[in-house]
């Protein structure tokens, strides 16, 4: 059974006045006191939280919301709560949003960092502001994640947490190069000594690959990290080449200078992945540009 919203003295109020208030129409609400618990979705909106290629660079997601009422339905703050994360997932901005009748919009959202370890049933709950003003309410609804993108991307970083423990890797370098010829990208592994891992390939992406240096859809590394081993950096030059030369593929990128890293800690092979970050990418995209021949001349 749903909730009533608002002070006892609404507690009358009919079923079907919870959506028209929501959606901002009466002028008459009553608030909820700030002890009480949420309400659930309004009939007919549905929710839930997805990470498209556009987002994995920034570390975002996007909580989408499907209003499938009679109602324009308005949506104010948003937090998302799940205990793979340090903490909840906010707006990326601060606005309000109306999702017309039969209408759906996507909110963005920033994703803490991850905390491990975790619960192994743990689920994104989100809870959204309501309507605006005296008759904005709060509800909480669990939600699915179609792509399941949630649970790898907490092991992938929690994986690299436990990484941190023998080393470091950051791309810190880019040489450009002639059309034909393979560009080079500096990898940097700075061990801490204190820790013991094996960082086994570089893994090609959609739009960069490695040219007869690949093995297996990767460029090896075999770097074996030892504790008690030396903390001096190690410097290892990754040769590139563009696997694809339509300008679409650089125009419309999102993972190509996002590159997998095969490694080992305790004997358990895994991945993280490693952005080049902004700088080098914008620079690793016009050479590509360049090198295809669809740059500016």
């Amino acid at each position: 059974m749903r909730r009533p919203l608002g002070r006892e003295r609404c507690a009358q109020r009919p079923a079907s006045g919870l959506l028209v208030a929501l959606a901002l129409l009466p002028v008459a609400a009553c608030a909820a006191p700030a002890d009480a618990p949420p309400a659930t979705l309004p009939d007919g909106v549905s929710v839930v939280i997805v990470q498209l290629r556009g987002d994995v660079a920034a570390r975002q997601a996007q909580v989408q919301l499907r209003n499938g009422s009679g109602n324009a339905v308005v949506v104010g703050d948003v937090r998302v709560d799940d205990p793979r994360f340090d903490g909840p997932a906010g707006r990326v901005i601060d606005r309000v949003s109306t999702v017309p009748a039969g209408g759906r919009v996507d909110i963005r959202v920033q994703l803490p960092a991850v905390s491990c370890p975790a619960p192994a049933d743990a689920a994104p709950e989100v809870v959204l502001e309501l309507g605006a003003g005296d008759s904005a309410a709060s509800v909480r609804a669990v939600m699915e994640d179609p792509l399941g993108f949630i649970a790898p991307l907490h092991e992938r970083e929690c994986r690299a947490e436990a990484l941190a423990d023998a080393a470091t890797l950051e791309f810190t370098g880019f040489v450009p190069s002639p059309a034909g010829e393979a560009a080079t990208l500096e990898l940097t592994v700075r061990p801490s000594g204190e820790g013991r891992a094996t960082i086994v390939a570089v893994q090609a992406t959609n739009l960069l690959g490695f040219g007869p240096a690949t093995a297996e859809g990767a460029f090896p590394l075999d770097l074996e990290l030892e504790e008690d081993g030396g903390t001096e950096p190690v410097a290892v030059d990754v040769p590139i080449v563009p696997f694809r030369c339509d300008p679409h593929a650089v125009q419309e990128d999102k993972r190509g200078t996002i590159f997998d890293i095969r490694l080992a800690l305790d004997g358990a092979p895994g991945e993280i992945e490693l952005f080049v970050g902004d700088d080098l990418r914008g620079r690793i995209l016009t050479w590509v540009a360049d090198w295809c021949g669809f740059g500016p001349g």
